[in-house]
């Protein structure tokens, strides 16, 4: 009998008992999680020695400085393009599948590529087009291996385990570039374009292995394009996922320039050869390592809202630093507290974003998290460089600096770093809707609520509906609004608009959380009397059997399916 896991299914809330601060290396305890984390650290440190590899290769096969420079287009443009598309398949299909598609595509493209290599059959289009198939690879793969994090670790240690995965990449970009260097020094780039397909078979080995059950969908699978506006009508109205998407941009504009010309001043001021830019990265590893044996008791002592800004100052520090100071050893100790600040804000933004997610939307919205995170760094890259080109590299260092004191600054104004929000899976409050003859996709769908409301808790009641209203656009309704009966004015009457009837029955079915069914209870405690909200469907009449006589309504179910044995029955009232 195969196992079977409910798309509603979420992370168990927090234990108390388990409220003392977890080891830093807690997340690693969980036998999936580090097999997963071990795996994924030879596939970085793989993805940084192709990186070496296709760019000293253009080089050989005679490109140009515009071929070199789209080594690096080839490999972010496809992400850039793809990642949101590539979170709404990571929430309607199989997210282990999906992650297997994704390392296997970019095992066959690196073989390829050193095969090629190899016979001399390589050329700069070739090049470009199988680094651009890897980025396809690695926009499927992003935002279904944060989405999965919840799955692998309680949810208390998301937090660590995102410090993990952050200090993963940052010490992957440190020994990667190293490894790279000396394969293309010894074998050629082909051995560089080897190691990196044979670093996908650890990550697809795991992956094979992982005992995650089957997903389970009552409703089937979204339509892509629906999908894709579901997982932007969540972003939208989410404030709190979208002050940390405000965060995150900010940082990432200005802290991109010193990864971006970090290897300008490594030969220019610096006077470094290759190893020696080598050992300014091994000290942002440093700092990240770093970081993730301090962060969490610091995290733990002051909060969210006081370690991000801190880190953001630490960060414009290093920046500073690196920007004016000639010494080697001033800036390397600058690029361990980069690489320790760097990792304060990423890992505590990942993690914050994942706990403000419920299951049914987190590929879709983490995507919209990878592209703010890889949109601000290529955009940061782009503008620094061209201060750099026309003021010099001591101001491309230190208006980013700037920046990233007011970056800071700014982050106190927004909505303040929030991750208690209970996004478990709830049945809401509603009666379940008619089942009548006309097709699941017939629509849009009027869903009108009537509220009855004692006269002394009208400002209070529409305060909450406040909320409400984004409950609901985030489930799927658009067109919200509340009216008043100018003839019976303790009489309100709620409305919006669903794209189609089975986009409601989701509504009823996949997407109500704890959060959102404890809203709609404060807004039930206003009620006047014994009365209850009365509840109507209305379907456009155009959409229905009987003025579309060759609608086929039998094609796909047109009511909720009934709920499993083990399920809570649905209460009897409210949409």
């Amino acid at each position: 009998m195969v196992d079977v896991v409910d798309v509603r299914r979420d992370t168990p809330a927090p234990d108390p008992s388990r409220a003392a601060l977890p080891s830093a290396w807690a997340p690693l305890r969980h036998t999936w999680f580090r097999a997963l984390w071990i795996a994924q650290f030879v596939a970085n440190t793989g993805t940084w020695a192709q990186t070496v590899g296709a760019q000293w290769l253009m080089g050989d096969l005679g490109g140009s400085a515009l071929q070199i420079a789209l080594v690096q287009t080839a490999a972010t443009l496809p992400v850039f393009l793809l990642v949101v598309p590539a979170g709404a398949l990571g929430d309607i299909l199989d997210r282990r599948r999906v992650l297997l598609l994704s390392q296997t595509l970019m095992l066959l493209a690196s073989a390829a590529l050193a095969v090629l290599t190899a016979a001399g059959g390589v050329t700069p289009n070739r090049l470009l087009a199988l680094t651009a198939v890897l980025a396809v690879g690695q926009a499927l793969a992003a935002p279904c291996f944060q989405a999965v994090q919840p799955e692998l670790v309680p949810r208390e240690e998301l937090p660590l385990a995102a410090l993990l995965n952050g200090a993963n990449a940052n010490v992957a970009r440190a020994v990667g570039p190293a490894i790279g260097g000396l394969l293309v020094a010894a074998a050629g780039p082909a051995a560089a374009f080897a190691l990196n397909s044979a670093s996908f078979l650890g990550v697809l080995a795991v992956l094979h292995r992982w005992p995650r059950p089957a997903t389970r969908r009552l409703l089937g699978a979204e339509p892509i394009g629906q999908a894709i506006r579901a997982g932007l009508r969540y972003v939208r109205s989410a404030p709190a996922f979208t002050s940390v998407l405000a965060r995150s941009a900010l940082f990432m504009v200005f802290a991109s320039g010193l990864w971006a010309l970090l290897p300008a001043v490594a030969r220019g001021p610096m006077g470094m050869g290759p190893n020696g830019y080598g050992g300014l990265l091994v000290a942002v590893g440093a700092g990240a390592v770093l970081g993730t044996a301090v962060l969490p008791r610091l995290r733990a002592r002051r909060g969210s809202g006081v370690v991000v800004p801190a880190a953001m100052l630490g960060f414009a520090a290093a920046v500073a630093v690196v920007g004016v100071h000639p010494s080697p050893v001033v800036v390397v100790a600058a690029l361990v507290l980069g690489g320790l600040s760097w990792i304060a804000v990423q890992s505590t933004l990942n993690a914050t974003a994942q706990l403000l997610l419920p299951t049914w939307a987190r590929a879709r919205a983490l995507a919209y998290f990878q592209l703010v995170f890889m949109g601000g760094q290529a955009l940061g890259a782009v503008m620094w460089g061209a201060v750099a080109d026309t003021l010099g590299l001591t101001a491309a260092f230190l208006l980013p600096a700037g920046g990233l004191v007011l970056a800071a600054l700014l982050g106190l104004l927004l909505v303040p770093l929030q991750s208690d929000h209970d996004v478990r899976h709830s049945e809401l409050p509603w009666p379940r809707p008619p089942s009548l003859d006309w097709a699941p996709d017939a629509g849009p769908v009027l869903v009108t609520v009537e509220w009855r409301v004692r006269d002394a808790d009208v400002r209070d009641f529409l305060d909450v509906m406040r909320d409400l209203a984004r409950a609901r656009r985030r489930t799927g309704a658009y067109l919200w609004g509340v009216f008043q009966d100018a003839e019976d004015p303790e009489l309100f009457l709620e409305t919006f608009t669903v794209s189609t009837w089975r986009e409601h029955l989701r509504q009823h079915v996949e997407r109500g959380t704890v959060a959102d069914a404890a809203l709609e209870e404060r807004a039930r405690a206003y009620l006047a009397g014994n009365t209850g909200p009365v509840v109507r469907h209305l379907v456009w009449a155009y959409a229905v059997p009987a003025v579309r006589p060759d609608i086929e309504p039998d094609v796909v179910p047109n009511a909720l399916p009934e709920p499993p044995p083990t399920a809570a029955p649905a209460a009897a009232d409210p949409p």
